[in-house]
């Protein structure tokens, strides 16, 4: 399973957190969204891939930057299925 945190700048409000885990809901693969106001933060996890939680946020004021990824299966971190390190990246 992949795990992957986000910080989703602009998102410290109750209706700012319900529309951004209400969009990656309904992304493929995604099993679980817990998101913390308080840090900005969004944690998911499920089999979900990057493009498709970053497409979520197509057309909003949301600009979410991957502060890291996990896939427990291989117990590797990466940020697009490439191998590469994910902590920090800043997503279009």
């Amino acid at each position: 399973m992949r795990q992957l945190n986000l910080f989703v700048d602009g998102m410290s409000r109750r209706r700012c957190v319900r529309e951004v885990t209400a969009r990656l809901r309904d992304v493929a693969g995604v099993e679980t969204v817990t998101a913390d106001p308080s840090d900005c933060m969004v944690r998911l996890s499920g089999s979900m891939r990057l493009a498709d939680v970053v497409a979520a946020f197509t057309g909003t004021t949301y600009r979410p930057e991957l502060k890291f990824a996990t896939d427990n299966a291989s117990g590797d971190t990466d940020d697009d299925d490439s191998g590469r390190t994910a902590v920090g990246k800043s997503l279009p």
